[in-house]
């Protein structure tokens, strides 16, 4: 109303003076619009945009109340690549996740991929962002994690690279990505060594940076996939200031809740954790990259558990499990590990199932054989997106239906010696069938392999008391075998040739591609001495053919080389398949190789070595038994 008055006056008695102020309140009209607009279009976002706001704004988009967006007016000069507003400028920062750029293009400069709040602008939604990082040897991880999300329509996510060789391999690939600016080595630095502590840093000090732009950050390692979109679950929780996983094994609670905080034992694993730019949590942060810098050698996790562990209680009155923690202000809630799941509450216990829950993440902890460990735990779930040659071997597939008599599997009390007892009884039948993939070049699919015995890295009972896992059960592959030896390439001359293999679910993975699930072949098993027992290339009837048991290795080579079209062969059974090698050198290579193969259990409670070591050619030693300790 002020505006208009003035107008009036200036017509009846100050005319010259007319057109300036005109001016000025048109100005001052079209500034308001097009800020209210630029609000209304962040909120939103809007990815068009590339101005910042003046002053403290309350999110109208946020979850939290105190979660404050404070930002410095300027135009988007965060790197020399973004001083003009070109158009590959704002493609890059908006590009829909998966969509390529254009192969004949060139990418932006190095510098446009340094971490601003612009960039979180562009991808945020409901002033949330989801970040993992990583280097380039985790790049199939990433594309993996990132795949997951899109395919529950989550896309408000970023990836930090370490390395220019990773930046560039997902820019490529469609995938958001930022430049942590680490210059970490490309290759997979291993778990528990110095690169893999500063790695551990890396996520600390980036935490340290995204706080400060007002979003919520939800952080992830890349050994982790979403099985459902968490972010309507974290919402129930709109008081928390920062939300954490853990290593707990034994159930709180039996539904979706949050995680009896009383009652959890394990440590707060940091591979997925929630964070709320509140002043408590930012506080925190500081603190915790402060204790790391000023000690080299502390472990990420164990600074972060030493300081939230500092204060912890009383819980927060009527907030659903949330806990004071910290520094006694800081509200701490505790995901369930029955639906947030780690490598042992979703692999071993399938506490999910159990209690007839639907989880929402699984983290690749507890578990052994390294990065090819975790990679291949993922596979047998079918939860990692391999690419497509990873599903039709050129050589093609040979599996087998294992052979387990029951009372291997279910009789009996569960001890170390009927555990070993069910363990070498499937390892023989599997070293027959690598045996015959190894003649014949075809990638062997493993069978599932039971245990009555759980595996750690410490003495205990068998299975750990209080937990759900069941007995026997489905182990995971690297509770046997060390998967990561049997994808080591190996001289020829000591180990023969490579083995390839694939995961017991392969099978029925719904990415296997129809030429292969329709050439399929049935070997059937026959005694030699009945007159229509030989190998041939006529099937008996529809998809089966025979072959004489204790074949030799002629008869082998000579039955797949007939049938070599096929995609899949599998063997009814691999008891007494094979008569043996008939070259003594071909013999002892293959012996070298596969005695790798095996790994160790572990442990038996109060002895010093508790472990013990699998033995592939266990039946050869007539007095073979589990003792600790002793390699045979």
């Amino acid at each position: 109303m002020a505006a208009c008055s003035s107008i009036q006056e200036v017509s009846s008695g100050k005319p010259l003076f007319m057109a300036v102020y005109v001016t000025v309140f048109v100005g001052i009209l079209f500034s308001t619009l097009f800020i209210v607009s630029s609000l209304y279009s962040s909120s939103n976002g809007d990815s068009n945009k590339s101005l910042y706001f003046v002053g403290s704004w309350l999110s109208p988009s946020s979850s939290h109340p105190r979660s404050q967006v404070n930002v410095t007016v300027f135009h988007n000069q965060s790197s020399s690549a973004n001083n003009s507003t070109n158009a590959a400028g704002e493609n890059f920062l908006s590009r829909a996740i998966w969509d390529l750029p254009s192969p004949d293009s060139t990418i932006p400069d190095l510098a446009s991929f340094k971490l601003t709040r612009e960039m979180v602008g562009y991808r945020a939604k409901d002033n949330v962002i989801i970040v993992t990082f990583g280097n380039y040897a985790f790049m199939d991880f990433i594309l993996n994690w990132v795949r997951h999300l899109t395919d529950l329509n989550v896309f408000n996510l970023l990836v930090g690279a370490m390395d220019t060789k990773l930046l560039m391999g997902l820019y490529w690939k469609g995938v958001p990505v930022f430049d942590m600016g680490s210059n970490m080595n490309t290759i997979d630095v291993g778990w528990g060594s110095p690169t893999f502590h500063k790695m551990g840093r890396e996520k600390v000090f980036l935490i340290n940076a995204l706080l400060p732009f007002g979003y919520e950050l939800l952080v992830c390692d890349t050994d982790m996939v979403w099985l459902k979109n968490p972010l309507p679950y974290l919402a129930r929780f709109p008081e928390a200031d920062l939300f954490t996983s853990s290593d707990q094994v034994i159930p709180t609670v039996t539904d979706d809740s949050l995680e009896v905080w009383q009652q959890v034992s394990g440590a707060y694993n940091i591979g997925i954790f929630h964070w709320r730019p509140t002043d408590s949590s930012k506080k925190l942060a500081k603190e915790w990259k402060e204790l790391l810098i000023a000690n080299e050698k502390l472990w990420d996790q164990s600074g972060f558990n030493d300081l939230v562990h500092r204060v912890l209680g009383p819980s927060v009155e009527g907030e659903n499990g949330l806990v004071f923690a910290y520094d006694g202000s800081l509200k701490l809630a505790i995901l369930a590990a029955s639906i947030f799941c780690s490598g042992h509450t979703y692999f071993v216990q399938s506490m999910y199932q159990q209690l007839r829950l639907e989880p929402y993440a699984v983290h690749t902890t507890f578990q052994y054989a390294g990065t090819e460990g975790k990679r291949h735990r993922l596979r047998e779930a079918m939860l990692f997106h391999d690419e497509p040659s990873y599903y039709d071997s050129p050589g093609g597939f040979l599996s087998f239906k294992p052979n387990i008599p029951k009372a291997l599997l279910l009789d009996g009390a569960h001890t170390l010696e009927s555990h070993f007892s069910l363990v070498n009884y499937q390892l023989k039948q599997i070293r027959t069938a690598l045996a015959i993939a190894s003649l014949v070049n075809r990638t062997l699919v493993m069978p599932p392999i039971w245990c009555r015995l759980d595996r750690m890295w410490f003495g205990h009972p068998g299975i750990m008391e209080g937990t759900l896992t069941r007995q026997p059960f489905l182990c995971p592959m690297d509770h046997v075998f060390e998967v990561n030896i049997m994808l080591r390439d190996q001289s020829f001359e000591e180990f023969g040739p490579t083995i390839d293999f694939r995961e017991y679910s392969f099978l029925q993975n719904p990415r296997l591609p129809k030429q292969v699930k329709e050439s399929f072949l049935e070997v059937q098993l026959c005694e030699q001495k009945l007159p229509k027992c030989h190998a041939t290339n006529r099937t008996e009837r529809q998809g089966f053919i025979k072959l004489p048991k204790h074949s030799t290795q002629e008869m082998i080579i000579q039955l797949f080389s007939m049938h070599k079209d096929v995609r899949v062969i599998e063997f009814s059974s691999m008891m007494d398949v094979f008569g043996g090698f008939d070259n003594a050198v071909a013999e002892t290579r293959f012996r070298n190789r596969v005695q790798g193969y095996v790994g160790i259990w572990c442990c038996v409670m109060n002895k010093d070595p508790g472990h013990i070591f699998y033995d592939m050619y266990w039946d050869e030693k007539p007095d073979w038994k589990p003792v600790p300790g002793l390699r045979s």
